[in-house]
């Protein structure tokens, strides 16, 4: 299938590509099965699938701009944080293994937003944890993973692992 790739850009297209179709999956269950701002509690008290749509960033960043504003800038960010991710991940998959598997969470996470922001103008969000009063902001697999990759970047840049590039 992906004989002739080598064998970085096969892992890219194998993680990014299970991220976006666990993600599309999740969310196309969630819009199709579940009302908007409905819930199913799954541990009570602490952690509930709840159907919302959220129209800004990681924890409602720029939610109360205008839908134009906020298409245009999330669009144009993801669009640049996808690339970026993509030219990282060329200059170190071949030589920083562990990397390149956190860049490839990045970038399938960071599609997958991408499609909703395209799609619906906002993200589709249902994971939902909290425990008393204390919540976390829904959040969804695109978000963890670009969460994890994060982790894993970080990871390099803090004991100092990355390759000059």
């Amino acid at each position: 299938m992906m004989a002739g790739f080598s064998a970085p850009m096969r892992r890219l297209a194998l993680v990014s590509i299970c991220i976006l179709l666990l993600d599309q999956l999740t969310k196309w269950l969630i819009v199709r099965h579940l009302p908007l701002y409905a819930n199913i509690t799954v541990i009570d008290n602490f952690f509930n699938i709840t159907h919302v749509l959220n129209p800004g960033g990681a924890f409602g960043f720029f939610a109360e701009q205008s839908p134009g504003i906020r298409k245009f800038i999330f669009l144009f960010l993801s669009s640049g944080v996808a690339l970026f991710v993509l030219w990282l991940y060329r200059k170190t998959a071949q030589s920083h293994t562990f990397l390149s598997y956190g860049l490839a969470l990045i970038f399938g996470g960071a599609i997958g937003n991408l499609i909703d922001r395209f799609r619906f103008g906002k993200v589709v969000d249902f994971l939902d944890f909290y425990a008393g009063t204390l919540h976390w902001p829904a959040f969804n697999i695109a978000d963890s993973a670009i969460t994890i990759g994060m982790g894993i970047l970080i990871y390099h840049v803090v004991f100092n692992k990355l390759p000059e590039i």
